[in-house]
């Protein structure tokens, strides 16, 4: 006979990563209409990482950028990202200053004797 208590459960996994390659997750177990903000209470990881206690983090379920309100299905995963610490865009522009235009880039390998472009 199913267990109706249980029926009104949901199971969500709580995923944060403080550095790279370290990877913290804690699965749950919440109550049916549990939120983003519930989950991250039940977790701990708030009061773990002193980082995420200052302010309201920034949270997502399955890669998809949320917020604390949004309710919980069963199986969700909820994960909380860290500020970047680069400029994507400058990192790259940085990069590709450093290789030079002749070794980057899309027409890097163009044929000898071709065109411009090709």
């Amino acid at each position: 006979m199913p267990d109706p208590m249980r029926d009104q459960e949901i199971a969500v996994q709580v995923a944060y990563s403080p550095a790279t390659r370290e990877v913290h997750e804690i699965e749950l177990t919440l109550a049916q209409g549990s939120t983003v903000a519930d989950a991250l209470r039940a977790s701990g990881l708030v009061a773990r990482f002193a980082e995420l206690s200052s302010g309201q983090p920034l949270v997502g379920v399955w890669n998809r950028k949320t917020d604390l309100h949004q309710v919980l299905r069963d199986g969700d995963r909820v994960e909380i990202y860290r500020a970047l610490k680069v400029d994507p865009k400058a990192s790259r522009r940085e990069r590709f200053q450093k290789q030079g235009a002749k070794s980057a880039g899309l027409f890097a390998n163009k044929r000898p004797g071709s065109k411009s472009g090709y």
